[in-house]
C-alpha cells in the first residue's frame, strides 16, 4: 500500500464527519435521533434567486468557462463591491480588491497555500472553526493556538499576543461573528486588527459567513475602517444569509497583494464558479433583502427556545449575540464528548461537543438552530425531560 503523504496523516479526523457517524450509529440502534450538530440551513433560497439561475442556465454562454475564470465575472465583483459599500461602507476596486470564491471556505485554503511555507508559524485561535487548522496543516504550518475567554466576549486580544510570536507569524485567523461561540467583534477591534496586522507584517484573515446574521447589534467589517493598505482580507459567503449552502459562491476582499496572490493560487486549482450561478449572486446581492430580516427573527425565535431550555434545567447561558448557533456551557466536571455522548443516550439529540473547536471549548457544546421547528421542540422537550444536570 503506497503511504499516505505526511501532510494528511498530521490532519485531525474532521469534527462533523464524525457527528454523522455517531447519528447513524444510533439510529441504527433504533434511537429516533435529531441533530443539532451541523449548521445548513433548513429554509428554502429565495425564489428570485432561483428564478435567476433557471433563466441564466438556459443561455448558452452560461455552460463554457465563465468570463474571468480565476477572479470571477466583473458584474459579480461589482455587484459585490456594491454590497459591501452598501452594508459597510467599505470602498472596494472590484479588480484590486475582488475576488470571486467556491465559498469562503475554499479561501481559507488557499490563502494557506499562498502564503504559508512548511514551517511558517499561523495562528488560530482556541476555539476556532476546524477548517482553518486543516488549511495549515495542508501548507506545512506550524500552528500555534491563541486561546478565546468567555471573561472577554470570546475577543481575541492582541496585547496578549507576545512580541516574538508575533513577529514569526505569517497569518492570523478570525471568524466574527464567531463560530462556535457567537461572539461579535465591534468596530475599534477591527481597528487594533489592522494596526497589528501592519505593525508585525502578518495578514489578518476575517472569516465572516455570517455577516448578516446577528440579534441586537449590526455586524462590523474587518474592512470598516478603509484600511486596505493593511495586510487584512476577508472572505465572505452566500451560503447563510441566502440559504444556498449548495450553491458554493463566496468572495474574497481586501488588500489588493492579498487578493492577487489568492488569484494565483486559484488560477492554478480551478476553473471559477458556474456562470448562471454567479448570475443568481448578484441578484442575491443587488436583489431585495427582506427574506434576511424574517431568517434573523426565525433564529431569535429558536434560540431564545434553546437558552430557555438550557436555564431549566440548571444550565445557566447568555443569549448568543449572533450565527445560527448557540454555544452552551456544560455541567462542571464533565468534558463536552461525555456530555454529548450522555445527551445522544438520555434523549436522542446530537450536539456537537467544544472540544472539536480547540481545548478551550471543552466546557460548552455547539447546538445549531437550522432545523425545523417542531423538531427543535420535540428536542428541546427531551432535554427537559432529564431534568437538572
Amino acid at each position: 500500500m503506497v503511504k499516505v503523504a505526511e501532510r494528511v496523516e498530521q490532519l485531525p479526523p474532521y469534527l462533523f464527519v464524525q457527528i454523522r457517524q455517531k447519528e447513524r450509529e444510533a439510529r441504527a440502534r433504533g434511537i429516533d435521533v435529531i441533530s443539532l450538530g451541523v449548521g445548513d440551513p433548513d429554509q428554502p433560497t429565495p425564489g428570485h434567486i432561483i428564478d435567476t439561475l433557471v433563466d441564466a442556465a438556459r443561455d448558452p454562454a452560461m455552460h463554457v468557462y465563465p468570463p474571468d475564470e480565476e477572479r470571477g465575472m466583473e458584474i459579480f465583483r461589482a455587484a459585490i463591491a456594491r454590497w459591501y459599500k452598501r452594508r459597510f461602507e467599505v470602498t472596494l476596486d472590484l479588480d484590486k480588491h475582488v475576488l470571486a470564491l467556491i465559498g469562503s471556505k475554499e479561501g481559507n485554503h488557499h490563502i494557506a497555500l499562498a502564503y504559508l511555507d512548511p514551517g511558517d508559524v499561523a495562528l488560530i485561535p482556541d476555539p476556532a472553526y476546524p477548517a482553518y487548522v486543516a488549511s495549515a496543516i495542508f501548507a506545512g504550518a506550524q500552528l500555534v493556538r491563541l486561546p478565546l475567554h468567555a471573561e472577554h466576549g470570546w475577543l481575541l486580544r492582541f496585547q496578549d499576543i507576545p512580541t516574538d510570536l508575533a513577529k514569526r507569524a505569517k497569518i492570523l485567523w478570525l471568524n466574527y461573528p464567531n463560530n462556535p461561540t457567537t461572539a461579535l467583534a465591534p468596530q475599534h477591534f477591527w481597528k487594533e486588527a489592522a494596526e497589528w496586522a501592519q505593525a508585525f507584517d502578518t495578514i489578518v484573515v476575517n472569516d465572516f459567513p455570517y455577516s448578516e446574521i446577528a440579534f441586537d447589534e449590526p455586524t462590523v467589517s474587518a474592512l470598516s475602517t478603509n484600511r486596505l493598505d493593511a495586510p487584512v482580507v476577508e472572505f465572505n459567503s452566500l451560503s447563510k444569509p441566502y440559504n444556498m449552502t449548495g450553491w458554493r459562491i463566496g468572495m474574497a476582499v481586501g488588500n489588493a497583494d492579498i487578493i492577487a496572490a489568492l488569484r494565483k493560487v486559484k488560477e492554478n486549482t480551478d476553473s471559477g464558479i458556474f456562470g448562471a450561478i454567479q448570475r443568481a449572486g448578484i441578484e442575491a446581492l443587488d436583489g431585495p433583502q427582506d427574506h434576511i430580516t424574517s431568517l434573523v427573527q426565525l433564529y431569535r425565535r429558536r434560540r431564545d427556545l434553546v437558552v430557555e431550555t438550557w436555564r431549566s434545567i440548571g444550565l445557566g447561558m447568555k443569549h448568543p449575540q449572533a450565527t445560527f448557533y448557540v454555544w452552551a456551557p456544560i455541567p462542571q466536571g464533565m468534558h463536552s464528548i461525555e456530555f454529548a455522548g450522555a445527551l445522544l443516550e438520555k434523549t436522542g439529540v446530537v450536539v456537537t461537543p467544544g472540544i472539536g473547536y480547540g481545548n478551550h471549548g471543552d466546557h460548552y457544546v455547539r447546538m445549531s438552530l437550522t432545523i425545523a421547528d417542531d423538531r427543535l421542540e420535540e428536542a428541546m422537550r427531551r432535554i427537559k425531560a432529564v431534568g437538572q444536570w
